[in-house]
């Protein structure tokens, strides 16, 4: 776990065995989801002009992005934020229409589904690195234009695309420590008891 990376550095132009990419996917599927619900649906995306059209919507929400960072857009701009069209495997994490399973999720319907989604991409998270494997989340993309793209149903809601591929070598620490551009925090200040004690 302590050696899970968000990558977004991959061997150009290699690829990954399907029997390994089948174990993978099949450790995303023994999550735990609430109700049993199972909401993950995963798109490998194969199709070479496809995989274009998705770069390209990472693009333009990239640029969107920048724009938002004001004094930080050109450092922004210099990171290597995705890893679409290197990776050797690229899946699209999609959010199924809801079900209606109402067991455990009453109160917090929408919220439930994607906490059940997200326990199934870290366990993809951690086969990957099981293997070898990088894999780099990319959440730089419009939902509903993904979703146009794959054919998705409607009530379906693309949450992630997934980098998965070979990498020359794991990061020492965090990518955006390494740049840095943020540093993480110490588990002290995230533990309370008895309620949310503020500074």
């Amino acid at each position: 776990m302590r050696e899970r990376r968000d990558m977004r550095h991959f061997i150009a132009n290699s690829s990954i065995d399907a029997e390994v990419l089948q174990r993978i996917l099949s450790a995303a599927h023994t999550a735990p989801s609430v109700g049993l619900m199972q909401p993950w649906r995963f798109i490998q995306i194969k199709n070479s002009r496809l995989r274009e059209a998705v770069a390209e919507l990472v693009d333009r929400e990239r640029m969107e992005t920048a724009k938002l960072l004001a004094t930080r857009e050109q450092e922004f701009l210099e990171l290597k934020v995705e890893g679409v069209r290197e990776c050797a495997a690229l899946i699209a994490v999609v959010q199924a229409p809801d079900d209606g399973t109402v067991f455990g999720r009453r109160t917090l319907p929408e919220e439930m589904a994607l906490c059940s989604t997200a326990c199934a991409i870290q366990n993809l998270w951690l086969a990957s690195r099981v293997e070898n494997l990088g894999l780099g989340w990319v959440s730089l993309f419009d939902p509903k234009a993904l979703a146009g793209l794959l054919n998705c149903p409607e009530g379906a809601k693309p949450i992630a695309l997934l980098c998965i591929g070979p990498v020359k070598q794991f990061y020492d620490k965090p990518m955006l420590e390494q740049a840095g551009w943020r540093q993480g925090k110490h588990l002290d200040e995230f533990l309370f008891e008895d309620g949310w004690h503020l500074p």
